[in-house]
């Protein structure tokens, strides 16, 4: 379990500073606003993201044990990393893909009532949605997943006195659905930077995200932590990056 924290860890810190230089730019009116220099606002945010996954990382381990769910397969010594990692491409790289272009529909959808989200993301450059994606497929993934899905289940486990959780469909599907709620509505404060909040976006922001949060919670669930992660990753690249190049 060591091991895995340390690595979880460190590429979660590295993530969040990866994504800074995104949120600032959503965020430039607030930061201006703040009497701190720079420096002081991003050692902070890296900071408290350090303590938070540190925290979200050491328990999500301990309770996907626990429920015997995967994580961290291609560390296991069973199979060899070069036998493990086409699979996993071959399955989360198509499933990143298609919920990207689920979400830009659904965006595209929402974007007749609230035209300035969209708007606004077209405005940020590419390296740094780049940047922000790795985020995305690391610290969303560890909070989500493995920490909040893995809680939920726990307790619906718990609550049932199911002794094999992770093979018991109705369990996992809705800490699934409840981590996907939570994950659309842990987007808003960002959001409130683009828009008023009104109970249309918080709708979009559930909607939305809650498409990648089901099939991430799945890969999770049925395949491992590092499938959910790389296939958020790929969803974010092909959103974020690759499909406002195509339909510009």
């Amino acid at each position: 379990m060591k091991k895995k924290f340390f690595i979880l860890w460190v590429v979660g810190i590295v993530s969040t500073a990866a994504v800074l230089p995104y949120a600032f730019t959503l965020q430039h009116d607030v930061i201006a606003k703040v009497a701190q220099p720079l420096a002081v606002i991003i050692l902070a945010s890296i900071t408290q993201t350090a303590v938070l996954l540190a925290i979200a990382i050491f328990f999500g381990l301990k309770l996907s044990e626990r429920l015997n769910l995967p994580t961290l397969t291609l560390f296991e010594p069973n199979i060899s990393l070069k036998e493990k990692l086409p699979s996993l491409l071959l399955l989360t790289v198509p499933a990143g893909a298609i919920t990207a272009v689920l979400i830009t529909l659904g965006d595209k959808l929402f974007g007749q009532y609230i035209p300035q989200l969209t708007i606004a993301n077209s405005q940020v450059a590419i390296w740094k949605t780049l940047l922000a994606a790795l985020y995305g497929g690391t610290v969303e993934e560890l909070l989500m997943r493995l920490f909040v899905m893995s809680l939920f289940a726990w307790i619906l486990a718990k609550l049932s006195r199911s002794t094999e959780p992770a093979k018991n469909g109705t369990i996992m599907w809705v800490a699934i659905i409840v981590s996907s709620v939570l994950f659309g509505l842990g987007h808003l404060p960002i959001t409130s930077a683009l828009a008023t909040i009104t109970p249309l976006v918080i709708f979009r922001a559930i909607i939305l995200n809650g498409i990648g949060g089901l099939v991430f919670g799945w890969l999770y669930w049925k395949k491992g932590l590092e499938h959910a992660m790389v296939a958020h990753f790929t969803a974010d690249v092909v959103l974020l990056a690759i499909l406002p190049a195509l339909l510009k």
